[in-house]
Parts: C-alpha cells; sequence; structure tokens
C-alpha cells in the first residue's frame, strides 16, 4: 500500500502539529493524506489537515455514525484517537470500522478501562511491583481528611484528583504552607495550589470519589511507549511544564522506568502508541502516576529522537513490519509560539 489516509481525532488538541510533523516526515517517505475531526467547528486542526469534519461529543447518539460515515466516504485506512473521551466507544466498536476497512490504533476495551482509570491503574502497579504514591479513595470530607493526614498533611502536601479525567481536570495540590497574598502579587494564577479549607469549600461534605495521595517533590517523566510485535519505550524528562503541557523536554535512557513501562506494558496489553506518566519521590524513586492509551501530546518528541513512535502505531494497524529504532539519547525540544493567518477558510500566512 502506497499512499493512504489517516483520520485524526481532537484536532484541536495542542499536539495536533506534532503528530501531523510524525505522519509527514514518515521513514517510508510515504505520502499520507490527513482528515481531521473536532467536537469544535473552529479548531486548529480544521486548517492544518487536508480535510476536517465537525463531529459531536462520543456521548452524542450520533457520534459513532458519523465517524463510520466519514472514514467510509474518506476511505480512512487508519484512524489515530487523540481524545480520551473517545477511546471507550472506538474500542468497543472496532470491528465496526474494521468492516468498512479502516483500522484503528487502539488497545482492547479492557486495557483501555484500566489505563484511563488511575485507581484500577495503581492498584495493577501494585501488583507487578511498580512503584506508586501512597493512595486512598475518598468520597466524604471527613475521610478525606483522615487520609491527608495519615500522609504527612498538613506539614506535608498532599494531592487530590479524581480516578478519572485528564489534561489536568480536578487535580489539586493541598499546600498549608502557601503565602497567599504573596503567590497574589508574585506568581502567575494556574488554579492547581490549594489549601484544606478552600477545597472543603469547593467540595462541600460529599463528592463523587477522590482519589487522595503522596505528594512526589522531583522531577516528572512522560515514557512514550509503541507496542507492535516488540516493545519501544522513551523516557523523557519534562524540563518545563506550562499548564500541563512539555514545553521543554529531554529523551533520557531511564532504565528503571524503562523496566517499569515494559512490566505495566505486558500486565495491561496496551498495545499500539500509548504513555505513562512518573514523578520521582523524597528519594528519587520514580513512581507510576496515570497512563494515557493514546497518542501523547509531546510524542513529537520521540519522532525529533529517530523513533517516529506514530507512524509507528500506523504502520502496526495496516499489518505491515515496523522496523527497529535507532534512539538518539538525550535529544531535546524547546517549544516556541507559533500561529497562522487565517481569514475565513484561507490560510494567508504563518509564524
Amino acid at each position: 500500500m502506497d499512499g493512504i489516509t489517516v483520520l485524526i481525532t481532537g484536532v484541536g488538541a495542542p499536539g495536533i502539529k506534532g503528530t501531523l510533523y510524525s505522519l509527514e516526515k514518515n521513514f517510508d517517505n510515504r505520502k499520507i493524506k490527513t482528515v481531521g475531526t473536532d467536537m469544535k467547528e473552529d479548531a486548529i486542526g480544521k486548517y492544518l489537515c487536508d480535510k476536517f469534519y465537525q463531529i459531536p461529543k462520543p456521548s452524542n447518539n450520533e457520534y459513532l455514525s458519523q465517524l463510520l460515515n466519514i472514514c467510509e466516504k474518506e476511505s480512512v485506512d487508519v484512524l489515530l484517537p487523540q481524545n480520551t473521551a473517545e477511546l471507550p466507544a472506538l474500542a468497543e466498536h472496532k470491528k465496526d470500522f474494521g468492516n468498512i476497512g479502516t483500522e484503528i490504533t487502539i488497545s482492547d476495551r479492557n486495557s483501555i478501562e484500566i489505563a484511563n482509570n488511575k485507581y484500577k491503574l495503581m492498584k495493577t502497579a501494585n501488583k507487578i511491583d511498580v512503584p506508586t504514591p501512597k493512595f486512598y479513595l475518598a468520597d466524604n470530607f471527613n475521610d478525606l481528611l483522615e487520609y491527608a493526614n495519615e500522609l504527612g498533611w498538613p506539614k506535608k502536601r498532599v494531592v487530590v484528583k479524581p480516578p478519572v479525567s485528564n489534561g489536568m481536570r480536578g487535580l489539586r495540590i493541598i499546600d498549608e504552607s502557601m503565602n497567599l497574598k504573596d503567590i497574589f502579587y508574585s506568581k502567575k494564577p494556574t488554579g492547581v495550589y490549594l489549601k484544606m479549607d478552600n477545597l472543603k469549600e469547593i467540595l462541600g461534605p460529599s463528592f463523587p470519589r477522590l482519589l487522595v495521595m503522596e505528594y512526589l517533590p522531583n522531577k516528572e517523566y512522560t515514557v512514550d511507549v509503541l507496542n507492535t510485535e516488540s516493545l519501544t519505550v522513551i523516557p523523557r524528562k519534562r524540563d518545563l511544564i506550562k499548564y500541563g503541557i512539555t514545553f521543554n523536554g529531554t529523551v533520557e535512557k531511564n532504565e528503571e522506568i524503562i523496566e517499569y513501562s515494559e512490566r505495566l506494558s505486558e500486565a495491561l496489553d496496551l498495545r499500539y502508541a500509548y504513555g505513562f506518566q512518573f514523578k520521582l519521590d523524597e528519594n528519587n524513586v520514580p513512581k507510576l502516576l496515570e497512563s494515557n492509551p493514546r497518542i501523547q501530546g509531546t510524542m513529537v518528541l520521540a519522532t525529533f529522537a529517530g523513533a517516529n513512535i506514530i507512524y509507528g502505531a500506523v504502520k502496526y494497524a495496516l499489518g505491515e513490519e515496523v522496523p527497529e529504532f535507532d534512539i538518539v539519547w538525550g535529544t531535546r525540544i524547546m517549544r516556541y509560539w507559533g500561529g497562522i493567518r487565517v481569514n475565513e477558510a484561507t490560510i494567508l500566512g504563518r509564524l
């Protein structure tokens, strides 16, 4: 198969340019037509992909039928999901897409369900001796306070977050040492740090389940993984993080994190392109934070380092052999602001 058509969902995501770069710079020099979809009509990917369609939310009854119709109309060979909310529906209906000739780079539904749920993920990690932060589940404020105390609060920071969420939604760090007046005048607002009283005011006495977790103070790593017939595992240190996005990062051959990622990949039976996040504790032990069972926002750094994981996932979906990669450890990424000049639907310039 020479030229192919790839549909990418969630093309309003900040990482869309990296995904398109990885497809364009594929190591087969293959011509790839890109079709983008997003829930927003004016998503940035509308101007970067060859074709674009607005689609409803995955919870909408029309979501699957519209996506299937687009795949059939555009003769899509491979569908690359970028949006976490779409994964359960796509995993469940993988065969429906296969019946019209579209392969999806997605793991089976059971694997997706565990990987997307931080509580289930960390329970699985504990069974295979992959370190995690200490964690509890709470659905009322009395339990949350009790668990926070067990984790050393108020002397130590604690973290709360929903078991199922992405993009920092619901993440808060409880820190009683904050000087709110100093922060008001000297820091840009991030919305991540709170005091316990603030959290109580937001949540009330009871709430949907939250993870109450140990705070990990040291370096953070994202791991890009490609699982075809063999595993490619690339940890990258997050040197500078803004709004939850890696702005500066470095590919680092961290053997400990590579081994933990290999164990998790086997236990979860994840396939295609996906990732994990680790953070170092106060003794510099890497502990698992979460998994993204889809393309990750800065996965293009693996492409820069010689391992085009995104295109590798496409090849695997097509039943083609994926070569071994010669990874250039130490490769870095530094992001900067860019933009496009648009009038109506026409691009008039690029920054």
